[in-house]
């Protein structure tokens, strides 16, 4: 997996854990919808602020979005 669709998957996947839309995170961040839903599908290559600020959104460590993704054996 290419690092633009490991930070998309693990944003979407905290964003959702967290129980927020795309179009939440967009009025807390200030970024709009449209350019968070191109991180999720991993064509967006997000600078290391917008992580942060991201990050911020989601009360997480900016870290979390380079997490390897666990392969499941399913």
């Amino acid at each position: 997996m290419d690092m633009r669709r490991l930070v998309g998957w693990n944003f979407s996947r905290i964003r959702r854990n967290k129980g927020l839309t795309q179009e939440q995170v967009a009025e807390r961040s200030g970024f709009s919808q449209q350019y968070l839903s191109g991180l999720e599908k991993g064509v967006r290559n997000p600078t290391v602020v917008t992580l942060y600020e991201l990050a911020c959104v989601l009360d997480i460590s900016p870290v979390e979005f380079l997490m390897p993704v666990e392969e499941s054996g399913s």
